[in-house]
């Protein structure tokens, strides 16, 4: 028999198998509904920084987060998903074109509520496969046991930036600093959740009311690696175009594709009820538990692979 990639995949590919009802049992256990929503959509959220993949004259989906927070407005409390998203340019040792996503969103909760559900999961996932309370990735130890730390954006800034988040922003350094000094030392011994990002870094979260220079917004990481990315929900239609038409102009002036507006998406949002919802990248949370160093080692084929 000729050597195949996969043969050497199948303990990988039975933990994902595993972990995928591990998590899907963990909501309906704790009254979700599980959707289904299109793939093939006319509209993505119009995101400077995440290129969507055309499908004639629609495209695939980044994220299924507008049609699911269509199902919010039309009154449906608790929900989740697990599906494939696309994002165009995407490839790397953690970055996959075709990605495997969980979102899952709630009624009457903000983003402090999501961050105590997600440290739940987790916490339930590595326990039915035996790494809780120890971690070990990379030959790191990371403690799981709760509760993990709660660190904002500007105090991970001063502790390891050489920039604090003000000048990052001034200087448009953010996402360079973010990526190079701060992701490096979040989660090595504990998981992190990092909260309260800049406004213009949460462009469909709410902004906290008391101080509207931040967004409800947070990413947890582990090892180093963010693992998701989750929000109080923007529920204002008027603020949320405008935000999307910033976003379309940053597009524009940077010479790339500009999506159609998702018109029927913010016309939802007038019946959108407090809600949080949350966006967690299986396959990373698959390299975690693995023990893996590349996202080719948790998924049954790679682009190159087709």
């Amino acid at each position: 028999m000729r050597p195949y990639r996969q043969t050497s995949l199948q303990k990988n590919l039975q933990l994902r198998a595993g972990i995928i009802a591990t998590i899907r049992k963990f909501f309906v256990d704790n009254d979700y509904l599980e959707v289904e929503t299109p793939v093939r959509i006319p509209a993505p959220a119009p995101e400077a920084h995440i290129d969507a993949v055309e499908s004639g004259d629609w495209f695939l989906q980044t994220s299924p987060e507008l049609c699911m927070k269509r199902l919010l407005a039309a009154g449906v409390p608790r929900i989740f998903q697990i599906c494939k998203c696309f994002r165009q340019g995407e490839r790397g040792r953690l970055h996959l074109p075709e990605m495997t996503m969980l979102e899952w969103y709630r009624i009457d909760s903000n983003y402090q509520d999501i961050m105590d559900e997600c440290e739940a999961l987790i916490a339930a996932v590595a326990r039915k496969i035996g790494s809780e309370p120890i971690l070990t990735y990379l030959g790191k130890a990371i403690a799981l046991t709760p509760p993990w730390p709660r660190m904002s954006v500007s105090a991970a800034f001063k502790k390891f930036g050489r920039l604090s988040v003000e000048q990052a922003l001034e200087q448009e350094r953010f996402d360079d600093i973010m990526v190079t000094e701060i992701e490096p030392n979040l989660g090595q011994i504990q998981p992190v959740f990092l909260y309260d990002y800049p406004a213009s870094r949460g462009a469909l979260a709410r902004l906290k009311p008391e101080d509207s220079r931040y967004a409800e917004r947070f990413e947890l990481y582990i090892g180093g690696l963010e693992i998701c990315n989750a929000f109080s929900e923007l529920a204002d239609p008027v603020e949320q175009r405008e935000r999307f038409e910033r976003e379309q102009d940053h597009r524009r002036k940077s010479g790339k594709s500009v999506y159609p507006m998702p018109d029927k998406f913010l016309r939802a949002l007038e019946d959108l009820p407090e809600a949080a919802g949350n966006a967690l990248g299986i396959d990373r949370l698959l390299m975690l538990l693995a023990d893996a160093k590349q996202i080719d080692a948790i998924v049954a084929f790679t682009p190159e692979e087709l």
